[in-house]
Order: C-alpha cells, then sequence, then structure tokens
C-alpha cells in the first residue's frame, strides 16, 4: 500500500523548498492569545478610529462603566407603563 504523503503525489512545485527556509517560527504568534482572550474583527471604519488594543479596550471600558452609572441612576419601576396613552381597541371609533 502506498502512503498518501508520498512525493509524487505532491502538488508543490520542485522550487518550493521548505527545508532551506530559515527563520520560521511556528505558532510565533500564539503567545498573543492568553487564555480567556476575544479575538473580534473590526470594520475598517473603526479600526482607523482605535489604532490598537488598548485603545479599543479603553474605549470600551468606558461604555460600560457608563451604562452601569446609567443603570444605576434609572429607576425601576415595574408598574409604570411606557406608554403615553392607553392602547385603543382595533376597530373602536372615537
Amino acid at each position: 500500500m502506498k502512503k498518501a504523503n508520498s512525493r509524487a503525489d505532491d502538488d508543490l512545485r520542485p522550487e518550493y523548498d521548505f527545508s532551506t527556509l530559515k527563520g520560521g517560527v511556528r505558532n510565533k504568534y500564539a503567545s498573543r492569545f492568553q487564555a480567556g482572550s476575544v479575538m473580534v474583527v473590526l470594520e475598517p471604519d473603526l479600526a482607523a478610529a482605535f489604532p490598537t488594543t488598548e485603545a479599543v479596550n479603553e474605549a470600551l471600558r468606558t461604555v460600560v462603566r457608563a451604562s452601569r452609572a446609567l443603570k444605576r441612576a434609572t429607576p425601576h419601576n415595574k408598574r409604570t407603563s411606557t406608554r403615553s396613552t392607553p392602547a385603543r381597541r382595533r376597530g373602536s371609533r372615537s
């Protein structure tokens, strides 16, 4: 039985000899992805506004702090309706 990874079945051109490459490091950037980190992709307009990781994190922390402050300042009364006028029944004319 023939091996699946034989040189004859290789689609790469002979000039691509990876054994002669020097300086290639496997998982070179793996240390940047720490446990518990989340990677997101910013759209180009946002990437221009937030050029660094620190800038993104600081902006998000500011939003979270503002959101928490707003929640503390807003009274939550479940009995108060958000509607200013009572709802009318469909089809009624008054």
